[in-house]
């Protein structure tokens, strides 16, 4: 177990998130990053994916099988967007969404809709931090990315005048958004230039560096994904 370093020893955290392999989980990037970016204490759990024990080991944690979970105490909070508002309401002094009411509903609105949608370019361009090249993606794909930089791109003149990201200061948004800012650069998507500059803010933040360098590091492959370019031949 690896301890967030923002504690003193003799003070154990109180949340103890269980992730995925930093290189491709996704789902796991969005609380981390939230909490970390926010100064959130937390000890981590990684369980391998892709493995023959990874089912096993991940119900021992989480009621789904599946990554992201939280335990504080004897609670089991699962699902990222979930994770994300129960820390913010323990930790409410973290800011994790804007504070204007009607700026906070867009915010929440743009999370949801990355919780549950962008199903082509998930599909398509699985997260991936270790890989370098384009790769050829459908219609469907190339709308959802449109879409997004028409985001971007209103958020950014509307409310980023605080700071480069989308409402300005880092927000819960920007960590569920930021697996989609991966897939742009790792998979070489052309993007205007104000989307460019906002994949570069998230890439830039230490704790979104923090968790980079750390993938990189990993031992760890899942074959379906880095062979995402060169599917096997049917049997």
């Amino acid at each position: 177990m690896k301890t967030n370093s923002t504690l003193p020893p003799r003070f154990p955290p109180k949340f103890t998130l269980i992730i995925g392999n930093k290189n491709y989980s996704s789902w796991s990037l969005r609380p981390w990053l939230a909490m970390a970016a926010k100064g959130v204490p937390f000890a981590e759990i990684l369980v391998p994916l892709g493995h023959g024990q990874t089912k096993q080991q991940l119900e021992q944690y989480s009621p789904t099988g599946l990554v992201p979970a939280l335990k504080y105490g004897n609670l089991v909070v699962w699902e990222s967007l979930s994770i994300i508002e129960f820390v913010n309401e323990k930790h409410p002094e973290a800011k994790f969404w804007p504070e204007d009411m009607e700026v906070r509903a867009i915010a929440r609105s743009l999370a949801m809709e990355m919780h549950a949608g962008f199903r082509a370019v998930r599909q398509q361009l699985p997260m991936n931090l270790k890989r370098q090249g384009s790769r050829r993606f459908s219609s469907a794909a190339e709308a959802e990315l449109a879409r997004f930089s028409g985001y971007v791109r209103q958020l950014r003149m509307e409310y980023g005048s605080g700071g480069p990201f989308l409402f300005g200061e880092f927000c819960a948004t920007d960590a569920m958004i930021a697996p989609l800012c991966t897939r742009i650069r790792n998979y070489e998507v052309p993007v205007d230039p104000m989307t460019q500059d906002y994949v570069d803010a998230i890439h830039r933040l230490p704790a979104f560096q923090k968790w980079y360098r750390a993938a990189l590091a990993e031992p760890w492959k899942i074959d379906e994904v880095d062979n995402i370019d060169h599917p096997r031949s049917s049997p």
